[in-house]
């Protein structure tokens, strides 16, 4: 799948070590020194979210790709030492390696600081947000053999946080559609569904009640999709429909287009069609950067159990994979976590297995290595 492809050199296998790089500082695998390496910022986040960081950076080196992982803080212990929970450092060492790798950070509800999720994807003008759903064998789920991918515009609509108080009883969102943004990830919808082989995509709005902010969005889409007449099949479907047809046939749809705040609420219930979040991964992508992370939340009461579930920050993992230029490398890591899963011998309590985090990336390595890269 991929989004904003690089070529670049391909490495060897290296080993990792057991720990990660404290903040700021720059770790380097023993076996890459003298030769290039992607340089990544590693964001571990909060909670549950530093074991997932560490379980994922081991599969990953492990794919035969050599990194570099630049670990740096942000939300809640960022708060501690730097009175922000996304210091600048933070977003510098993202334009700087142009790829990020974070884990969940926690977001207050109803108080306390703005979501480092959108502060990062507005900082950084991460407008794409691709959130794959696709079904696994193993995985008990009232639906098989779905496959979608849902492109949400990142950066406007009620998520750019324009909102005040009107008097003492009343609160107002301001919802922001333009031109450039929704036609930019239109075309971002268009040109994925391209490269990826795939056959229609459908644009998901509100447009029979907000008739100028969702009526923009629509005919965005609907001009760009002009370009693509003969390649890709073009629809449209409103919001609230939407979700119902997904509910009673997923199989009709492929890649689905939407708003902001639609986007969201749309991509978590295709999460729901194949498992659940714990599997969902996630790509926030731009011009310039990306981040990848999984879209679960941090669950600060499992941290530091060897509990959780790293399929969803592997898979994001393998998405960046991808972005990098090495579907091969990613191709083997997504069969390889599908085949960890499909035998549940070594899988996570939620997904009705006893193993932890740690041993289910080392299956995970295991697979990995007893297969033959592909050249």
């Amino acid at each position: 799948m991929p989004m904003v492809p690089r070529r670049v050199a391909r490495g060897t296998i290296s080993e990792r070590s057991a720990t990660l790089a404290s903040p700021g500082e720059v770790w380097r695998n023993a076996a890459t020194i003298g030769r290039m390496a992607h340089r990544v910022t590693l964001i571990p986040g909060d909670g549950i979210g530093p074991e997932l960081a560490e379980a994922t950076c081991r599969v990953l080196d492990a794919t035969g790709v050599d990194f570099e992982w630049e670990s740096v803080e942000a939300g809640e212990a960022a708060i501690e030492q730097y009175g922000t929970p996304l210091p600048d450092h933070v977003l510098e060492s993202v334009k700087r390696n142009k790829v990020a790798l974070k884990g969940p950070i926690t977001t207050p509800v109803g108080s306390g600081f703005r979501s480092v999720n959108v502060s990062l994807r507005q900082a950084l003008d991460l407008y794409a947000n691709l959130r794959p759903a696709r079904s696994m064998k193993g995985l008990e789920t009232r639906y098989e053999n779905v496959d979608l991918i849902i492109v949400r515009e990142n950066t406007e609509d009620l998520y750019a946080g324009i909102e005040h108080m009107v008097g003492r009883d009343a609160a107002e969102s301001i919802k922001i559609i333009t031109r450039y943004a929704s036609e930019r990830i239109a075309r971002f919808a268009f040109d994925y569904a391209v490269a990826n082989g795939r056959r229609k995509v459908t644009a998901v709005h509100k447009a029979n009640i907000m008739k100028l902010s969702d009526g923009l969005f629509l005919e965005s889409c609907r001009t760009v999709a002009a370009d693509y007449d003969g390649r890709i099949e073009f629809e449209d479907r409103i919001v609230d429909n939407m979700c119902m047809q997904l509910v009673q046939k997923p199989e009709l749809y492929d890649v689905l287009v939407l708003p902001n705040l639609y986007g969201d609420i749309v991509s978590d219930l295709a999460a729901g069609l194949v498992g659940g979040l714990g599997v969902a991964p996630g790509a926030n992508i731009g011009t310039e950067a990306a981040v990848f992370e999984p879209v679960h939340g941090s669950a600060p009461k499992y941290a530091g159990l060897d509990k959780a579930n790293p399929t969803a920050m592997i898979l994001s993992g393998a998405l960046m994979l991808r972005h990098l230029g090495y579907p091969d490398e990613a191709t083997r890591l997504e069969m390889a976590v599908r085949d960890v899963i499909a035998e549940a011998t070594t899988i996570t309590y939620d997904l009705g297995g006893t193993a932890g985090t740690a041993a289910f990336a080392d299956a995970i390595i295991d697979r990995l290595t007893a297969a033959p890269a592909v050249r």
